[in-house]
């Protein structure tokens, strides 16, 4: 199944229109026409049809997430937890009390 099979069936299954869709792909800040998506959901054989790329199979899956539940609340810490020190990248936490 390719990614363009997934999203027919996803947009079949959730009723979208290509409005929709670039609607919920403009959640993720990612930028495509109503013209390039009508070439994703051509035939195979068809000369205007273009494959979909696992770029906008996540984005649209991203956006999707966002318009169904909404975006990410900021989570605070819990009170009494300590606070999370922000580590150089690659640096391991420590291990266990040094002797």
């Amino acid at each position: 199944m390719t990614n363009n099979d997934i999203l027919k069936k996803l947009r079949v299954a959730l009723k979208l229109r290509d409005t929709d869709i670039v609607k919920i792909l403009q959640l993720v800040d990612f930028k495509v026409t109503e013209t390039e998506l009508s070439a994703l959901f051509r035939a195979e054989d068809h000369p205007n049809y273009k494959p979909a790329g696992d770029q906008i199979l996540r984005n649209f899956l991203n956006g999707l997430i966002i318009h169904l539940r909404g975006p990410m609340e900021k989570k605070e810490p819990a009170p009494g937890a300590p606070p999370k020190v922000a580590r150089p990248s690659g640096a391991q936490p420590p291990k266990g009390p040094r002797r």
